[in-house]
């Protein structure tokens, strides 16, 4: 049974930021295959969302219902709802992911 797979626009800014930074910080090429592998493993959470973990850095606050895949050093971030996959950040795992959350709270 496929799920449907929605990006949030905070998700689809942070897929734009990690291409921008990659595109500028290295090549064109090794940004459109990293946003590609991105991308890939995201549509993949239609078959098999469960597969995810949860968070350690949320579960010591008591949130449970957020779920990571990973690719590489990015963390793919999503919630499952009814069926529904919910894409809500794809984020450098080599960076203070609580500190990323608190900005984003901030912005949104």
């Amino acid at each position: 049974m496929k799920y449907k797979v929605n990006i949030v626009k905070s998700a689809e800014d942070d897929l734009l930021e990690i291409y921008k930074y990659i595109f500028f910080n290295d090549c064109e090429e090794n940004a459109d295959k990293i946003y590609s592998k991105l991308v890939e493993k995201i549509s993949s959470l239609q078959k098999f969302p469960n597969r995810g973990h949860r968070l350690p850095e949320l579960n010591l606050l008591g949130v449970e219902d957020f779920l990571e895949i990973n690719y590489k050093a990015y963390r793919i971030i999503y919630r499952l709802i009814n069926k529904v996959v919910f894409v809500q950040g794809v984020l450098d795992g080599r960076r203070d992911l609580q500190k990323l959350l608190q900005e984003r709270l901030i912005r949104e």
